[in-house]
């Protein structure tokens, strides 16, 4: 763990992501359908700069480094609905890119009950670093796609996919699936009905999180600050722990963003 705390220390002094590195954008062009998907937590990964943050092996396997299945949910509903995807490369324990960058959490030194000791005592400098090379690029990203389809008219959902514990600080969490949505809430409405009708599903609506805990940034600056329909999912993580249990979750959730899509004037999405 001293490697993690070292490696912190030197990060203002160099590059953050060495060339070698992969790139903090993962973008997949699975076609011109009128989704965008988005995964802000998809990896645990660290810059080698960092060294392990002064974690144990072990918390890096954790939700307090990733999304598990998110990323896997993201990628499978790109391909069935056609549409593209941008996954983060990053682990969020470096910087959440779900999160406005001057917020305290979005480089968080506790997560969850869990100390994150090369988060601590940061510089401007480090922080601006970890803004500069990661958050940036992920939303700018986003900002080109989104902004290419708005100028050839192409009807554009933002949907981005999570994951959640079942149990937070020792309190159960009984839905299967929570729907947030910031400022407007029409295509959330029609998700949260179209979920429902599966009597075996909880379905929180603005659970377990909302935009009272500020994890609506990435679909209030690329949704709602656009006027573009817009919905985060959150899906609760020992649901989606194989890839049957991911396959399933991608089927029940792409029938409903495509029955969503439609009822809310878009045009007709056909499923792969």
């Amino acid at each position: 763990m001293a490697n993690g705390l070292a490696g912190a220390a030197r990060e203002a002094a160099t590059p953050l992501l060495a060339s070698d590195e992969p790139p903090v954008v993962d973008l997949q062009d699975s076609g011109n359908g009128p989704f965008v998907f988005l995964c802000e937590h998809a990896s645990n990964r660290l810059p080698k700069a960092l060294g392990d943050l002064g974690l144990p092996a072990e918390a890096l396997t954790r939700h307090i480094a990733w999304d598990p299945g998110a990323a896997a949910m993201t990628l499978g509903l790109a391909t069935r609905l056609g549409s593209p995807a941008i996954l983060q490369s990053y682990s969020r324990l470096v910087i959440d890119c779900n999160r406005e960058p001057g917020l305290p959490d979005a480089i968080t030194t506790l997560s969850e009950d869990t100390e994150i000791p090369g988060n601590r005592d940061l510089g401007p400098a480090a922080r601006q670093q970890r803004v500069d090379a990661i958050w940036a690029p992920f939303h700018a990203a986003i900002d080109d796609l989104v902004a290419t389809r708005i100028a050839a008219r192409t009807p554009t959902v933002i949907v981005t996919l999570h994951s959640f514990t079942p149990v937070y600080r020792g309190l159960p969490r009984p839905w299967h699936v929570g729907i947030i949505s910031s400022g407007e809430r029409s295509f959330a409405e029609a998700m949260l009905s179209a979920l429902r009708r599966d009597a075996a599903l909880e379905v929180g609506d603005d659970e377990p999180y909302s935009a009272r805990d500020h994890v609506d940034y990435t679909i209030r600056r690329h949704g709602f600050d656009r006027g573009l329909p817009h919905v985060m999912i959150e899906v609760r993580n020992d649901l989606v722990q194989s890839a049957t249990d991911v396959a399933a979750w991608v089927d029940r959730l792409a029938a409903a963003l495509v029955e969503c899509a439609t009822a809310t004037g878009l045009p007709p999405t056909q499923e792969d």
